[in-house]
């Protein structure tokens, strides 16, 4: 059955969605996960990536993933320093970060970057431990999930155009890694395509205003593209001013399928592909030697 952008979650139990990008672990979700993935799974999401911020949020995405693994929905997970957090690991990445990498849910590292709009740690120990964690990732064979914001005004502090030569050195592109929740414009995706990446979109490309962001999501190769909701933050214009949650991914989802003029259906299965593709776990049959980490419950 083809399905299009206006039919309802009931009517979509063939189409798999995936949630690229969410922190089921923050505390706006405690005590509600069960929940939130029943109503995910209602609108047809069939996996999600649990997006860590730093050593703590690390351990809690595999433990979330490995507490829910009996449920209809995969849940994957990613280990990472978040640029907020990154003077946390100013002194090198903790040794349980890195062991946490070996688990079987973990599929990426990140998310990583360069954050300008905030700057919640200095440029210079963001910089730094975004090679750490880049050079980490290629060392494992893992994709990285990538945060980069500009500045407010983008000549104070350009994330995007900084972030090139820094995954350049660390040979990141090898396993591939994506562009989170892009806020860039079409050179910014271009760049990212050009080194293999590719480029996810989240609540704001709803927004009325965001016709730019939507011009991008138009722009990026059907083979490249993924969605997310970065869940707690950035409901889709239909939830907005609201927590966000899996759930609503579909609307991300009816925006580009309809910005480009594609069945929603055609669009959901791509993007499956795509997010199978690049968070894939054939790295485990590449380097045996990879062992499980012990985890806190």
């Amino acid at each position: 059955m083809k399905a299009d952008a206006g039919e309802g979650a009931g009517r979509t139990s063939r189409i798999k969605i995936f949630d690229s990008h969410c922190h089921l672990d923050m505390e706006e979700f405690h005590g509600e996960v069960s929940d939130i993935l029943a109503r995910a799974q209602d609108a047809g999401v069939a996996k999600i990536l649990l997006a860590a911020c730093d050593e703590m949020s690390s351990r809690e995405t595999i433990n979330i993933a490995r507490t829910f693994a009996s449920r209809d929905i995969e849940i994957l997970a990613s280990v990472g320093v978040h640029p907020h957090e990154a003077s946390k690991a100013a002194s090198g990445l903790p040794d349980e970060l890195t062991d946490l990498s070996a688990n079987e849910r973990v599929v990426a590292i990140g998310e990583m970057g360069l954050d300008f709009f905030y700057e919640n740690s200095p440029r210079k120990i963001q910089a730094e431990v975004f090679e750490l964690q880049a050079e980490w990732a290629a060392k494992e064979g893992l994709p990285v999930i990538l945060h980069l914001r500009n500045s407010r005004d983008r000549r104070d502090g350009d994330a995007y155009r900084d972030a090139i030569p820094i995954l350049k050195r660390a040979r990141a592109s090898e396993a591939g890694g994506v562009v989170h929740c892009f806020s860039g414009n079409k050179d910014d995706a271009a760049a990212a395509l050009d080194m293999g990446f590719y480029v996810s979109f989240a609540g704001p490309v709803t927004y009325p205003k965001a016709a730019e962001l939507r011009d991008v999501a138009g722009y990026v190769p059907l083979d490249k593209i993924l969605c997310e909701t970065d869940s707690p933050y950035l409901a889709p214009q239909g939830r907005r001013g609201k927590r966000n949650e899996p759930a609503f991914v579909r609307e991300v989802y009816e925006m580009i399928a309809s910005t480009r003029g594609i069945p929603f259906a055609e669009f959901a299965d791509a993007v499956w592909d795509n997010g199978n593709r690049l968070f894939n776990k054939d790295f485990f049959t590449k380097a045996p030697t990879r062992r499980p980490a012990a985890l806190t419950s």
